[in-house]
């Protein structure tokens, strides 16, 4: 790997991880488009690193304040059963998923399809609370838990974890800014497990000779970017809807069935 792809790759995995758009199938096209060859572990290991310290950056408040109790603890308990359902289909079905599912065509019927949910759900959205307090300390268990088994069909490559879980809350009742910062600090714990399960299998098998550079680079890259791209959705979602992302994604799905079709 290269300086420029460990950039270009770290770039594309902190927007998208967090941008409803798909990680996962912009991590499998970029390569694609450009000739490169498959990032491998240490990529992903490094990558899910830096997404999960622009989650914890971002988040650090909320975080600080579910470990000493200005937080109601129901939102911690709430969120550490939400990810079960996710934690599991990951177990269970990751490899299975990994080794399958891995082609432009599924990404394509994925991205198109869920972009025509996200935007029934996002008509559906209601308005920001005016009432006073957090949001977040308003999500019900039924809201919470349906984002949480949501989130386990953010494994099939062009889903989106954040864009599934989103489009979920807001079919739950969440209004749009509370359903995205849901969504990312239920993605705490599952980029957690993922860059651990990750790194311990690096360690046994061992740094790509002559990469630690280029991986440092896309760690930096995806720390910054990720930390963005929470930042601008949150925000962004607070006074508008998730339709530039659904022509996004259907635009998306459109020149992979091109690809798909002329290759």
């Amino acid at each position: 790997m290269t300086y420029t792809q460990g950039v270009v790759l770290g770039i594309v995995q902190g927007l998208t991880e967090f941008l409803p758009v798909s990680s996962s199938g912009h991590l499998i096209l970029v390569p694609h488009v450009f000739g490169w060859p498959d990032q491998g572990l240490a990529f992903d290991a490094v990558m899910h690193l830096g997404t999960l310290g622009a989650l914890v950056a971002y988040f650090r408040s909320e975080l600080l304040g579910m470990a000493f109790g200005s937080v109601p603890r129901r939102l911690a308990v709430m969120l550490a059963i939400a990810t079960i359902p996710g934690a599991l289909a990951g177990l269970l079905f990751g490899k299975i998923i990994e080794s399958q599912l891995r082609w432009p065509i599924v990404i394509a019927i994925a991205t198109g399809g869920w972009a025509i949910v996200m935007w029934i759900a996002d008509r559906r959205a209601v308005a920001t609370p005016a009432a006073p307090g957090d949001p977040l300390e308003r999500v019900s268990w039924g809201q919470g838990l349906a984002v949480g088994c949501a989130q386990a069909l953010a494994l099939i490559p062009g889903t989106s974890r954040s864009g599934i879980t989103i489009t979920t809350g807001l079919l739950g009742g969440l209004d749009r800014a509370t359903a995205a910062r849901y969504s990312f600090l239920l993605g705490i714990p599952i980029t957690a497990g993922a860059g651990a399960q990750n790194a311990l299998h690096l360690a046994k098998t061992g740094l790509p000779t002559g990469e630690l550079g280029p991986l440092m680079a896309a760690l930096v890259a995806a720390f910054v970017s990720g930390w963005f791209a929470v930042w601008f959705l949150v925000a962004y979602l607070k006074t508008r809807s998730l339709q530039p992302f659904v022509v996004y994604r259907l635009l998306l799905a459109a020149v992979v069935f091109v690809l798909v079709l002329r290759a």
